[in-house]
């Protein structure tokens, strides 16, 4: 991806952030959707160095969701073309902190606004590379389902929003 995002970097690249005393440590714990479908693992954190916390979960997804992520779908135009979400090789994604709920007592990370055919739409990326803002945008548009959000590239309040702050209040499932 072109003009990656300098201010965004996974946790385990920077020394001199980990994760903060009280929070737990996701980092291999399931992904499951609004419906309970496993999702994927958390593999990193990515943090903000600017915000100076955790603002992503960086999901290696689940086997069955690349099968549906790789799906073609025909080309606007309607000529039969067929185009790819994905490519192979690409099994990573990005949800927002403040997207997600923790059941700390099963290790398990909820996402109970979000469910399996949006994360199947979500672009992806190949593990270890960085992503750029675009990528972002077009996330969070997509998890919040709101495509006419207008966010400039170079907002600097860009993780002021709730979807990047981490709420301990939101409780597990019963």
């Amino acid at each position: 991806m072109a003009n990656t995002n300098k201010d965004i970097e996974f946790l385990d690249d920077l020394d001199d952030y980990k994760v903060a005393s009280g929070y737990s440590d996701v980092r291999g714990w399931e992904v499951k959707d609004s419906n309970n479908m496993t999702i994927g693992e958390v593999e990193s954190l990515v943090a903000s160095k600017s915000a100076e916390r955790v603002v992503y979960l960086d999901v290696e997804v689940d086997d069955e969701l690349i099968k549906v992520g790789n799906q073609s779908y025909n080309s606007a135009i309607g000529d039969g073309v067929k185009e790819y979400i994905n490519e192979d090789g690409e099994n990573h994604l990005v949800i927002p902190i403040g997207m997600v709920r923790l059941d700390e007592e099963n290790e398990i990370v909820y996402s109970d606004n979000i469910d399996h055919a949006t994360f199947a739409k979500a672009n992806r990326y190949k593990k270890g590379v960085a992503f750029d803002r675009n990528y972002e945008v077009d996330v969070y548009r997509l998890y919040t389902g709101d495509e006419t959000i207008v966010i400039p590239l170079d907002d600097d309040n860009f993780y002021d929003r709730e979807a990047f702050q981490y709420s301990a209040s939101r409780k597990p499932p019963r």
